[in-house]
């Protein structure tokens, strides 16, 4: 592009947007930066669609309840296979508790219980 093409571009920019600076760590420019390059889109396109974000709160609410049945539905479905394999566990013959079965299935419900208490945890 020539000089005139240039200056007739910075006019046209100058009345139709306004130039906002921000100060962020380095890193976090590079990261923003890169992950822009990496969708192939310009920074400038990824700060405009997060600023005109209408109604906000309408938008924050409803991610915080689909987050929300989200969690509900994992405590569910966790709930559900932890259910199976302490059944599992329960069931598995006397004469094959001391195998690596057993301790496979101990282990397994004693980590879904911990992670259960997380999420109940998470939810309230």
């Amino acid at each position: 592009m020539g000089t005139t093409s240039n200056q007739s571009k910075q006019r046209w920019n100058h009345e139709h947007y306004t130039q906002i600076k921000v100060s962020v760590q380095p890193e976090i420019a590079e990261n923003f930066k890169k992950k822009c390059q990496i969708k192939g889109v310009s920074m400038a396109s990824e700060i405009t669609k997060f600023m005109s974000k209408e109604n906000k709160k309408t938008d924050i609410c409803s991610t915080r309840q689909k987050r929300r049945k989200a969690l509900i539905s994992l405590i569910i479905q966790l709930e559900e296979i932890w259910d199976a394999e302490k059944q599992y566990w329960h069931n598995i013959p006397i004469n094959l508790q001391n195998g690596q079965a057993y301790e496979d299935a101990e282990q397994a419900v004693t980590a879904m219980e911990e992670a259960l208490e997380l999420l109940h945890q998470a939810y309230d």
